[in-house]
């Protein structure tokens, strides 16, 4: 490892690579569950530097674990095997704005909120919007095919990307798409890479599709007496011929832990379930489709209905879903965060079974997420020190898979998954189905050097947050 460290060191800027230890645990976690060491961290600022770092890697046969600001969920760049670490949080300064193509070309590094503040600039608009998109990079985003709210009226991150640069396993450097909107020139190579999570290529550059900034937005948010009903009103808002831009969710526990610390006015806390609403389009317009909304979900028993009068009060009400992260740990240090999906008629069922595993396993489970496209984010709030604890979670998350299945559901819809689903992926696939990936695999990345680890689970591989003494 010292001479793979010396060569990187001639390869890369100064300081630009690093094994001293406190580096080294810092790049050890991200912001899921587990944590592993890596043996060397890079920090390239050019696909030329990406490409020796391969070549490296593969003379002296050692992992290479992708990585942006370290904020996946699912355990996604976690060095399992060690190796090298390659991050591109440094590379953040390659943006060029093609503005009357509404494209956009960046770098990996780039944070997805510049890329939002940089659209709006020019009257446009990206529309993927990752809850964690403040600090997030769009090659992180990438990798996961990240989501957000607003993917139930514009899709996800791999429907506003006509482009890719790609080192490939072999240090080779590719490119696919470009910058028209329409390409259908070979296999869509760029799809295939958009949520890969790093294990077939390495992405340095994309060319992202922007769209018109809608004028104006409109807010309501629904209260419900029963949990049930709420999802009920998802699917009647989408079938009155209006399709808002954002319709998400929060159970009563989330909102008692956000007003408990955060009281809005008009929001009180005795409703079972919230959904927040949002309408985006010309204002004369908006006004029109909100009264549709409005009279669609009163006719539905126990709904009350708060619309925005004023951005202010819009700022207010989003306020509510915006700290449900952060007031959820009030119920315990140890926060797992999980993400499935289901089709939206669905919705109602699946809530139903949320509330069995809650009670069956007494755990302080909630749930909030993004109705409208049927994904929704399980959250069990637990204490790591209490290994009794962590064994009902294991169950509980497997319980909630379980149902999502069940229900036609899938195992993620944002999240990607990473080290602590792969579990699951029989559940999910056949072996036919998983035998198909994992050819792609073997055929892009033979060695299996890139992030390797992730999606493809061991022989007899369970979940486990807390291990056997």
């Amino acid at each position: 490892m010292e001479e793979l460290f010396v060569a990187l060191q001639d390869a890369l800027k100064k300081g630009h690579v690093s094994k001293e230890v406190a580096d080294l645990s810092s790049y050890s976690y991200d912001a899921s569950f587990g944590e592993y060491m890596p043996d060397i961290i890079c920090q390239p600022m050019s696909t030329d530097e990406v490409v020796k770092i391969v070549k490296l890697s593969n003379q002296f046969d050692v992992p290479i674990y992708p990585r942006g600001s370290g904020t996946s969920l699912s355990g996604g760049p976690l060095p399992v095997n060690g190796g090298i670490v390659l991050d591109f949080s440094r590379w953040d300064n390659d943006i060029t704005v093609y503005e009357d193509d509404l494209m956009m070309d960046v770098s990996p590094g780039v944070i997805t909120a510049k890329i939002h503040e940089i659209a709006e600039s020019y009257g446009l608009m990206y529309p993927p919007d990752p809850s964690s998109s403040s600090i997030s990079t769009i090659g992180g985003n990438l990798a996961e095919n990240a989501g957000g709210p607003r993917c139930l009226k514009y899709g996800v991150t791999k429907d506003y990307v006509v482009g890719l640069e790609i080192v490939t396993a072999n240090g080779d450097v590719i490119r696919s798409g470009g910058r028209t909107v329409k390409n259908v020139t070979g296999y869509d190579m760029t799809k295939l890479m958009i949520g890969s999570e790093g294990t077939l290529g390495i992405i340095t550059k994309a060319t992202l599709q922007l769209i018109p900034k809608p004028i104006d937005t409109k807010t309501a948010m629904l209260q419900f007496d029963d949990f049930v009903t709420s999802g009920r009103a998802v699917s009647k808002i989408l079938r009155s011929g209006i399709l808002p831009s954002k319709i998400e969710i929060m159970d009563k526990y989330c909102v008692d832990a956000v007003l408990s610390t955060h009281p809005i006015e008009h929001v009180t806390n005795d409703a079972e379930s919230v959904l927040l609403v949002e309408l985006d389009g010309h204002p004369l317009a908006l006004e029109a489709e909100m009264k549709v909304i409005e009279e669609t979900c009163q006719a539905l028993p126990g709904c009350k209905v708060i619309v925005a009068r004023d951005k202010h009060q819009a700022s207010e009400l989003w306020e509510v879903r915006k700290l449900v992260s952060p007031a959820i740990v009030k119920f315990g240090p140890t926060k797992i965060s999980e993400d499935t999906s289901v089709p939206v008629s669905q919705i109602p069922e699946f809530f139903k079974s949320i509330e069995r595993i809650r009670q069956e396993f007494d755990l302080n489970l909630v749930v909030f997420g993004h109705a409208g496209d049927g994904n929704l984010h399980p959250n069990i709030i637990t204490d790591k020190r209490k290994p009794e604890e962590l064994k009902k979670a294991e169950q509980a998350v497997a319980e909630i898979f379980k149902a999502s299945l069940k229900l036609g559901g899938t195992l993620s819809g944002e999240h990607g998954i990473g080290l602590f689903k792969k579990p699951f992926m029989y559940n999910e696939f056949d072996e036919a189905g998983m035998a198909f990936m994992k050819g792609v695999k073997k055929a892009l990345d033979p060695n299996n050097r890139l992030n390797p680890g992730k999606i493809f689970p061991d022989e007899n591989e369970r979940f486990v947050l807390v291990h056997d003494e």
